[in-house]
């Protein structure tokens, strides 16, 4: 399970910015994603009302999706344009508040309450600040967070999933030695060391 010469590989939070700025965002999905629906049975496994994190979430049109089936969402993004790009592109209207715990932290509710965006690093957050939650949609986050950072994420991913989580993933297979990432290549033997 060699991942090639991404191992050492470092995207910055600011080259993150700087594609949303420049609009050099071909991971974003405008009809949402094929896969969710699939799988939407195995995510909610019956239930509803859950709360359902998305890591990393830009502006993913799910998040509405889910929210206008009666479910509560909860997503971070380092780029507060993705997050107003999410509400402006729904025509939500929404209010902005300060997250103490998080120094420069913002988040983005809509006025209905179901729907809050955090702006901030996800590393920023933890259980304390977010509460716990029901489902977790991780449709570019894994893929996207720098190789030497995996085991962090998965650690925090663990931690802010209850009991009972449903945890949907996504990943990418291909040559890692062909393409530098993001996406990166996420062998399953890794995927499996990390989630158990």
């Amino acid at each position: 399970s060699d991942i090639g010469s991404q191992k050492e590989r470092v995207v910055t939070e600011e080259e993150w910015l700087q594609k949303w700025e420049m609009g050099n965002i071909g991971f974003h999905k405008e009809q949402g994603h094929p896969l969710l629906q699939k799988y939407l049975d195995v995510l909610l496994n019956g239930r509803s009302g859950l709360r359902i994190f998305f890591p990393l979430c830009g502006k993913a049109v799910e998040m509405k999706w889910l929210a206008d089936m009666g479910h509560s969402v909860v997503g971070v993004e380092v780029s507060e344009q993705a997050l107003k790009d999410f509400f402006s592109d729904h025509s939500l209207p929404y209010c902005e508040e300060p997250v103490p715990e998080i120094s420069g932290g913002k988040m983005f509710q809509s006025t209905s309450g179901n729907i809050s965006l955090y702006c901030c690093s996800i590393y920023d957050l933890s259980s304390s600040i977010i509460g716990k939650f029901d489902g977790v949609w991780d449709r570019g986050a894994l893929v996207a967070v720098n190789p030497c950072d995996r085991q962090r994420y998965a650690s925090l991913m663990i931690n802010l999933m209850e009991k009972n989580s449903s945890y949907l993933l996504v990943t990418v297979s291909y040559d890692p030695n062909k393409h530098k990432g993001p996406p990166f290549y996420v062998p399953e033997s890794e995927i499996k060391s990390l989630f158990g």
